[in-house]
Protein backbone atom coordinates (compact mmCIF):
# COMPACT_ATOMS: atom_id res chain seq x y z
CA UNK A 1 0.00 0.00 0.00
CA UNK A 2 1.02 3.37 -0.88
CA UNK A 3 1.72 5.57 2.26
CA UNK A 4 3.07 8.97 -0.35
CA UNK A 5 2.75 12.14 1.70
CA UNK A 6 2.77 15.30 -0.49
CA UNK A 7 1.11 19.15 0.54
CA UNK A 8 -0.96 19.37 -2.29
CA UNK A 9 -1.99 16.01 -2.36
CA UNK A 10 -5.56 15.65 -3.42
CA UNK A 11 -7.00 12.38 -0.48
CA UNK A 12 -10.64 10.91 -1.55
CA UNK A 13 -12.91 8.36 -0.34
CA UNK A 14 -13.40 6.02 -2.27
CA UNK A 15 -16.70 3.40 -1.36
CA UNK A 16 -18.08 2.21 -4.17
CA UNK A 17 -21.61 4.25 -4.53
CA UNK A 18 -22.49 6.12 -7.08
CA UNK A 19 -21.45 9.25 -4.78
CA UNK A 20 -17.72 7.75 -4.79
CA UNK A 21 -17.88 7.75 -8.23
CA UNK A 22 -18.90 11.06 -8.48
CA UNK A 23 -16.30 12.49 -5.58
CA UNK A 24 -13.32 10.58 -7.77
CA UNK A 25 -14.12 11.79 -10.50
CA UNK A 26 -14.14 15.76 -9.08
CA UNK A 27 -11.18 14.58 -7.28
CA UNK A 28 -9.12 13.36 -10.85
CA UNK A 29 -10.52 16.50 -12.50
CA UNK A 30 -9.24 19.47 -9.62
CA UNK A 31 -5.68 17.03 -9.73
CA UNK A 32 -5.43 17.65 -13.08
CA UNK A 33 -6.01 20.98 -13.15
CA UNK A 34 -3.60 21.61 -10.35
CA UNK A 35 -0.82 19.23 -11.82
CA UNK A 36 -1.59 17.47 -7.84
CA UNK A 37 -1.15 14.34 -6.87
CA UNK A 38 -4.27 11.97 -5.95
CA UNK A 39 -4.79 9.55 -3.03
CA UNK A 40 -7.24 7.19 -3.20
CA UNK A 41 -8.25 5.55 0.58
CA UNK A 42 -10.88 2.98 1.44
CA UNK A 43 -11.66 1.54 4.99
CA UNK A 44 -12.99 -1.54 6.25
CA UNK A 45 -14.09 -2.63 10.09
CA UNK A 46 -13.97 -6.18 11.14
CA UNK A 47 -17.28 -7.28 12.89
CA UNK A 48 -17.41 -6.29 16.74
CA UNK A 49 -18.85 -10.09 17.05
CA UNK A 50 -15.50 -11.63 15.88
CA UNK A 51 -13.34 -10.14 18.80
CA UNK A 52 -15.98 -11.28 21.28
CA UNK A 53 -14.50 -13.24 24.57
CA UNK A 54 -10.94 -12.76 22.98
CA UNK A 55 -11.50 -14.46 19.14
CA UNK A 56 -9.08 -13.65 16.94
CA UNK A 57 -10.78 -13.18 13.44
CA UNK A 58 -9.16 -15.40 11.29
CA UNK A 59 -6.82 -14.26 8.81
CA UNK A 60 -9.50 -15.64 5.51
CA UNK A 61 -11.47 -12.76 6.45
CA UNK A 62 -8.60 -10.20 6.81
CA UNK A 63 -8.01 -11.19 2.94
CA UNK A 64 -11.38 -10.95 2.06
CA UNK A 65 -11.76 -7.68 3.27
CA UNK A 66 -8.43 -6.40 1.93
CA UNK A 67 -9.68 -7.88 -1.12
CA UNK A 68 -12.61 -6.23 -1.34
CA UNK A 69 -12.11 -3.09 -0.82
CA UNK A 70 -8.83 -3.43 -3.64
CA UNK A 71 -11.47 -3.52 -5.86
CA UNK A 72 -13.16 -0.88 -5.07
CA UNK A 73 -9.94 1.03 -5.47
CA UNK A 74 -8.95 -0.58 -8.64
CA UNK A 75 -12.43 0.74 -10.00
CA UNK A 76 -11.66 4.21 -8.94
CA UNK A 77 -8.24 4.48 -10.28
CA UNK A 78 -9.41 2.72 -13.82
CA UNK A 79 -11.86 6.02 -13.30
CA UNK A 80 -8.81 8.42 -12.70
CA UNK A 81 -6.99 6.72 -15.83
CA UNK A 82 -9.82 7.17 -17.97
CA UNK A 83 -10.12 11.44 -16.92
CA UNK A 84 -5.84 11.67 -17.48
CA UNK A 85 -3.61 8.97 -17.45
CA UNK A 86 -0.90 11.59 -16.30
CA UNK A 87 -2.61 11.77 -12.92
CA UNK A 88 -0.09 10.53 -9.85
CA UNK A 89 -1.52 8.39 -8.53
CA UNK A 90 -1.50 6.45 -4.99
CA UNK A 91 -3.54 4.42 -2.57
CA UNK A 92 -4.05 3.78 0.84
CA UNK A 93 -6.16 0.80 3.07
CA UNK A 94 -6.72 0.39 6.72
CA UNK A 95 -8.72 -1.28 9.25
CA UNK A 96 -9.89 1.61 10.78
CA UNK A 97 -13.21 3.72 10.82
CA UNK A 98 -13.72 6.13 7.89
CA UNK A 99 -14.13 8.99 10.64
CA UNK A 100 -10.30 8.58 11.59
CA UNK A 101 -9.14 7.52 8.43
CA UNK A 102 -10.34 10.66 6.98
CA UNK A 103 -8.89 12.89 9.67
CA UNK A 104 -5.74 11.24 10.10
CA UNK A 105 -4.97 11.86 6.16
CA UNK A 106 -6.58 15.74 5.97
CA UNK A 107 -3.50 16.44 8.43
CA UNK A 108 -1.32 15.95 5.51
CA UNK A 109 -4.44 16.41 1.95
CA UNK A 110 -4.40 19.58 0.62
CA UNK A 111 -7.94 18.92 0.04
CA UNK A 112 -10.16 16.12 1.22
CA UNK A 113 -12.96 14.89 -1.49
CA UNK A 114 -15.64 12.77 -0.28
CA UNK A 115 -19.19 11.51 -2.12
CA UNK A 116 -22.59 12.52 -0.27
CA UNK A 117 -23.89 8.70 0.02
CA UNK A 118 -21.59 6.14 1.11
CA UNK A 119 -21.92 2.19 1.17
CA UNK A 120 -19.31 -0.61 3.10
CA UNK A 121 -16.40 0.92 4.30
CA UNK A 122 -17.11 4.52 4.07
CA UNK A 123 -21.29 3.81 4.67
CA UNK A 124 -23.57 6.90 6.09
CA UNK A 125 -22.30 9.79 4.13
CA UNK A 126 -23.86 12.46 4.04
CA UNK A 127 -25.33 14.06 5.91
CA UNK A 128 -24.80 11.61 9.29
CA UNK A 129 -22.17 10.95 11.24
CA UNK A 130 -19.24 10.56 9.11
CA UNK A 131 -19.71 13.62 7.16
CA UNK A 132 -20.48 15.84 10.39
CA UNK A 133 -16.95 14.73 11.93
CA UNK A 134 -15.36 15.12 9.17
CA UNK A 135 -16.54 18.32 7.98
CA UNK A 136 -16.39 19.82 11.47
CA UNK A 137 -13.10 18.43 12.59
CA UNK A 138 -10.89 18.11 9.41
CA UNK A 139 -7.47 19.67 9.10
CA UNK A 140 -8.04 20.25 5.69
CA UNK A 141 -10.79 21.91 3.42
CA UNK A 142 -13.22 18.83 3.07
CA UNK A 143 -15.67 18.89 -0.65
CA UNK A 144 -18.30 16.92 -0.77
CA UNK A 145 -19.87 16.12 -3.62
CA UNK A 146 -23.64 14.78 -4.02
CA UNK A 147 -24.40 12.04 -6.80
CA UNK A 148 -26.50 14.22 -8.70
CA UNK A 149 -23.72 16.84 -8.32
CA UNK A 150 -23.18 15.52 -12.38
CA UNK A 151 -20.87 18.04 -14.53
CA UNK A 152 -23.43 19.42 -17.83
CA UNK A 153 -22.58 21.71 -20.25
CA UNK A 154 -23.97 24.38 -18.32
CA UNK A 155 -21.84 24.30 -15.10
CA UNK A 156 -18.44 22.31 -16.70
CA UNK A 157 -16.96 25.68 -17.06
CA UNK A 158 -19.46 27.68 -14.33
CA UNK A 159 -17.75 30.19 -12.01
CA UNK A 160 -16.60 29.15 -8.33
CA UNK A 161 -19.12 30.84 -5.78
CA UNK A 162 -17.90 31.81 -2.39
CA UNK A 163 -19.77 33.46 0.14
CA UNK A 164 -18.02 36.47 1.85
CA UNK A 165 -19.01 38.29 5.01
CA UNK A 166 -15.91 39.35 6.80
CA UNK A 167 -14.59 36.74 9.46
CA UNK A 168 -11.04 35.44 9.49
CA UNK A 169 -12.64 32.30 8.02
CA UNK A 170 -14.71 33.51 5.14
CA UNK A 171 -11.03 35.08 4.21
CA UNK A 172 -9.67 31.56 4.14
CA UNK A 173 -12.56 30.53 2.07
CA UNK A 174 -12.26 33.37 -0.29
CA UNK A 175 -8.18 32.55 -0.53
CA UNK A 176 -9.35 28.86 -1.23
CA UNK A 177 -12.11 30.26 -4.19
CA UNK A 178 -9.83 32.21 -5.56
CA UNK A 179 -7.00 29.35 -5.97
CA UNK A 180 -9.66 27.11 -7.63
CA UNK A 181 -10.65 29.81 -10.06
CA UNK A 182 -7.29 30.41 -11.29
CA UNK A 183 -6.65 26.89 -11.71
CA UNK A 184 -10.09 26.11 -13.68
CA UNK A 185 -9.36 29.23 -15.28
CA UNK A 186 -13.06 30.16 -14.15
CA UNK A 187 -14.91 33.22 -12.75
CA UNK A 188 -15.02 33.82 -9.13
CA UNK A 189 -18.06 34.64 -8.12
CA UNK A 190 -18.26 36.58 -4.81
CA UNK A 191 -21.15 36.79 -2.41
CA UNK A 192 -22.17 39.41 0.41
CA UNK A 193 -25.75 38.56 1.90
CA UNK A 194 -26.64 41.24 4.32
CA UNK A 195 -30.15 40.00 5.40
CA UNK A 196 -29.23 40.56 9.25
CA UNK A 197 -29.05 44.36 8.76
CA UNK A 198 -31.74 45.88 10.36
CA UNK A 199 -34.08 49.19 8.53
CA UNK A 200 -34.77 52.13 10.48
CA UNK A 201 -38.36 51.76 10.12
CA UNK A 202 -39.45 55.13 11.94
CA UNK A 203 -37.91 57.03 8.24
CA UNK A 204 -41.34 58.92 7.42
CA UNK A 205 -42.03 58.02 3.90
CA UNK A 206 -41.27 55.20 1.21
CA UNK A 207 -38.26 57.21 -0.48
CA UNK A 208 -36.61 57.78 3.16
CA UNK A 209 -37.16 54.28 3.27
CA UNK A 210 -35.16 53.57 0.03
CA UNK A 211 -32.54 55.99 0.20
CA UNK A 212 -31.80 54.31 3.69
CA UNK A 213 -31.72 50.76 1.88
CA UNK A 214 -29.47 52.03 -0.96
CA UNK A 215 -27.13 54.17 1.43
CA UNK A 216 -26.78 50.45 3.51
CA UNK A 217 -26.38 48.49 -0.29
CA UNK A 218 -23.87 50.42 -0.93
CA UNK A 219 -21.59 50.23 2.07
CA UNK A 220 -22.11 46.31 2.18
CA UNK A 221 -21.14 46.33 -1.99
CA UNK A 222 -17.85 48.38 0.01
CA UNK A 223 -17.26 45.63 2.10
CA UNK A 224 -17.18 43.03 -0.35
CA UNK A 225 -14.63 45.03 -2.09
CA UNK A 226 -12.48 45.63 0.22
CA UNK A 227 -12.31 41.86 1.32
CA UNK A 228 -11.77 40.95 -1.92
CA UNK A 229 -9.11 43.36 -2.53
CA UNK A 230 -5.64 41.52 -1.86
CA UNK A 231 -7.47 38.15 -3.26
CA UNK A 232 -7.51 40.31 -6.78
CA UNK A 233 -4.34 41.64 -6.43
CA UNK A 234 -2.78 38.00 -5.89
CA UNK A 235 -4.64 36.85 -8.68
CA UNK A 236 -5.10 39.52 -11.21
CA UNK A 237 -6.36 36.89 -14.09
CA UNK A 238 -9.00 35.77 -12.39
CA UNK A 239 -12.04 37.35 -13.54
CA UNK A 240 -14.54 38.63 -10.09
CA UNK A 241 -18.29 39.03 -9.92
CA UNK A 242 -19.21 40.98 -7.15
CA UNK A 243 -23.01 39.77 -6.01
CA UNK A 244 -24.95 41.71 -2.87
CA UNK A 245 -28.21 40.79 -1.72
CA UNK A 246 -30.29 41.23 0.57
CA UNK A 247 -32.18 38.28 1.18
CA UNK A 248 -31.61 35.23 3.25
CA UNK A 249 -27.62 33.53 2.80
CA UNK A 250 -29.01 29.95 1.71
CA UNK A 251 -31.39 31.55 -0.94
CA UNK A 252 -28.53 33.94 -2.33
CA UNK A 253 -25.66 30.80 -1.89
CA UNK A 254 -27.94 28.34 -3.78
CA UNK A 255 -29.24 30.74 -6.59
CA UNK A 256 -25.94 31.90 -7.52
CA UNK A 257 -24.58 27.88 -7.58
CA UNK A 258 -27.07 27.48 -9.93
CA UNK A 259 -24.32 27.23 -12.64
CA UNK A 260 -21.34 27.16 -10.69
CA UNK A 261 -18.93 24.28 -10.54
CA UNK A 262 -18.36 24.75 -7.02
CA UNK A 263 -19.35 26.61 -3.93
CA UNK A 264 -16.96 26.90 -1.35
CA UNK A 265 -17.51 28.47 2.22
CA UNK A 266 -16.13 29.34 5.66
CA UNK A 267 -17.15 26.65 8.49
CA UNK A 268 -18.33 29.83 10.68
CA UNK A 269 -18.59 32.83 10.55
CA UNK A 270 -20.41 36.48 10.87
CA UNK A 271 -23.13 38.86 9.72
CA UNK A 272 -25.02 37.12 6.78
CA UNK A 273 -23.50 33.82 7.31
CA UNK A 274 -23.14 33.43 10.69
CA UNK A 275 -23.71 30.32 12.00
CA UNK A 276 -21.67 28.02 9.69
CA UNK A 277 -20.77 24.91 10.01
CA UNK A 278 -22.90 23.08 10.94
CA UNK A 279 -25.93 24.96 11.34
CA UNK A 280 -29.34 25.04 9.47
CA UNK A 281 -27.75 26.81 6.58
CA UNK A 282 -24.98 24.79 5.86
CA UNK A 283 -26.40 21.88 6.63
CA UNK A 284 -29.43 22.54 3.63
CA UNK A 285 -26.59 23.67 1.33
CA UNK A 286 -24.68 20.21 2.09
CA UNK A 287 -27.65 18.32 0.82
CA UNK A 288 -29.03 20.78 -1.76
CA UNK A 289 -26.27 22.67 -3.24
CA UNK A 290 -26.46 22.53 -7.36
CA UNK A 291 -22.99 21.46 -7.05
CA UNK A 292 -19.84 20.28 -5.21
CA UNK A 293 -18.91 22.29 -1.90
CA UNK A 294 -16.08 22.93 -0.48
CA UNK A 295 -16.14 23.45 3.83
CA UNK A 296 -13.11 25.48 5.13
CA UNK A 297 -12.19 25.94 8.85
CA UNK A 298 -10.72 28.36 10.95
CA UNK A 299 -8.09 25.88 11.31
CA UNK A 300 -7.31 24.78 7.93
CA UNK A 301 -3.89 24.93 6.50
Amino acid sequence: MSDAKATNEIVVAVDGSDAGAAAVAWAANAAAKRSAPLKLVTAYTMPQFMYADGMIPPQELYDQLEEEAMAKINEARELVRSFDENIEVSYYIAESTPIDLLLQLSEEADIVVMGSRGLGGLSGLVLGSVSSAVVSHASSPVVVVRKDNDVTVNNKYGPVVVGVDGSDVSRKALEYAFREADARGATLRAVHSWADAQVQTSLVGLAAVQSQLDSMSAQERKILQDEIAPMREKYPDVKVEEVVDRDRPIQVLKDNADDAQLLVLGSHGRGGFRGMLLGSTSRALLQYAPCPMMVVRPTSK
